[in-house]
């Protein structure tokens, strides 16, 4: 079911906006976040001297994903010690504005990882971010002309790798994963004022970078993360927790997906798993709702996608898997490239993957694999795609690229 608290973004999309296009793109993975769009006009095959709309270049670097609402696009990145967020002109590429969000010493980060890597969101009214200040998260709101609403630290935060929280909405709350190599929690803020609502701790102090997801099954509003060595589900109004599945590794980075019945779930370190969960449990349901598992070819960093009866993934080395979502029979598995870290997006019935080189591949699902397109960006690419009214938004290592017919 789609969140209720989405149903009206749905609403705003004009009459003007190409046949079945959203012109929101509000938050990591986008309006129902699991990377899926109903677009019917965005060009699976595409090129950079044939299709771009605008290229702009951006200060700085950073991996977070673009966020789109109607006409703006709101990004963050890094300049040396600054943190900024900026918003473009969705139609022409121009910066509308540049705000520095933080001044901070630079944190010690992984080679896949940067020092903007936590995707903004917004509601239509603020645009909320999230960056590491030392040893201190730092989440901070703005509206959407560019002014600091409010700035909070809901706790510390301390991992060898790096910073990526991004942050997630649920009705007036901005909610936030805290998993740490410390005292781990979760933790919703008041949208308006940025006031601690509730927060959760967690058991195992154990790093986890996965943006929990919101759904809405048989009722109950669940919340959903992998994380603390666990799976793991929550109320987002209270913070208090659903179900549990112990493991089935210790870290994780890729966010879960479901397709009206299960949720599929990708990890992780130092073992690899993907597995199938009935959500429907309450308690410690380890031994009883894992649908089925295998450890062949999981990712750790993309997260997955479902898409009609497939499960689709791709291996951060490149090893794409359609799997049979009900029974996790394998279709195929297919070396499409090597290093993979953007998530997948699916639109038109297609899947489509992107390298950490910029290119993309797009696949159409089912018992036999294949390759529909494969687009070259023609610079590295570690954010996830973005569709919207008919057009990608890429970022690329040095440019923001709208791609379109």
């Amino acid at each position: 079911m789609v969140l209720p608290f989405l149903l009206c973004f749905v609403v705003v999309c004009g009459s003007a906006l190409p046949v079945g296009a959203e012109d929101v793109w509000p938050s990591w993975r986008g309006l129902r976040g699991d990377g899926s769009s109903p677009d019917k006009v965005v060009p699976l095959k595409w090129s950079v001297e044939k299709n771009t709309v605008w290229k702009t270049r951006l200060p700085g670097k950073g991996h977070a994903s673009p966020i789109v609402w109607k006409d703006d696009v709101f990004i963050v990145t890094a300049v040396e010690d600054k943190r900024q967020l900026l918003c473009l002109d969705r139609r022409s590429g121009k910066v509308k504005w540049s705000e520095t969000v933080l001044t901070a010493p630079q944190e010690r980060i992984h080679r896949r990882n940067s020092l903007a890597s936590s995707t903004p969101a917004t509601d239509g009214e603020q645009v909320y971010v999230s960056f590491l200040d030392g040893q201190d998260m730092c989440v901070a709101a703005y509206s959407l002309t560019g002014k600091r609403r409010w700035e909070k630290r809901p706790g510390v935060f301390s991992s060898m790798h790096g910073y990526c929280s991004s942050p997630i909405l649920w009705k007036d709350k901005v909610i936030i994963n805290g998993d740490h190599d410390g005292e781990s929690y979760l933790v919703a803020l008041e949208k308006k004022s940025g006031k601690e609502v509730w927060k959760t701790m967690r058991a195992n102090r154990t790093r986890s970078y996965c943006t929990p997801v919101i759904w809405t099954i048989e009722g109950r509003n669940q919340m959903v993360l992998a994380g603390d060595k666990t799976v793991a589900s929550y109320d987002p109004d209270t913070g208090k927790r659903h179900w549990v599945i112990d493991g089935p590794t210790d870290q994780f980075v890729a966010s879960l997906v479901y397709n009206g019945d299960l949720l599929f779930m990708t990890c992780g370190f130092p073992q690899r798993h993907m597995l199938a969960i009935d959500p429907r449990g309450s308690g410690n349901v380890t031994k009883s709702h894992v649908r089925w598992r295998t450890r062949k070819d999981p990712s750790y960093v993309p997260s997955p996608a479902s898409i009609g009866k497939y499960f689709v993934v791709v291996s951060d080395s490149g090893k794409a898997s359609c799997l049979e979502a009900r029974t996790g029979r394998l279709a195929w598995n297919k070396r499409i490239g090597r290093e993979h870290g953007a998530s997948a997006v699916t639109v038109q019935g297609h899947v489509c993957f992107v390298s950490e080189s910029g290119v993309m591949t797009v696949i159409r699902p089912g018992e036999e694999f294949v390759e529909v397109a494969r687009n070259t960006l023609g610079e590295e690419m570690h954010a996830s795609p973005v569709i919207t009214q008919g057009q990608w938004i890429l970022r690329g290592a040095e440019h923001l690229f709208c791609i379109g017919l």
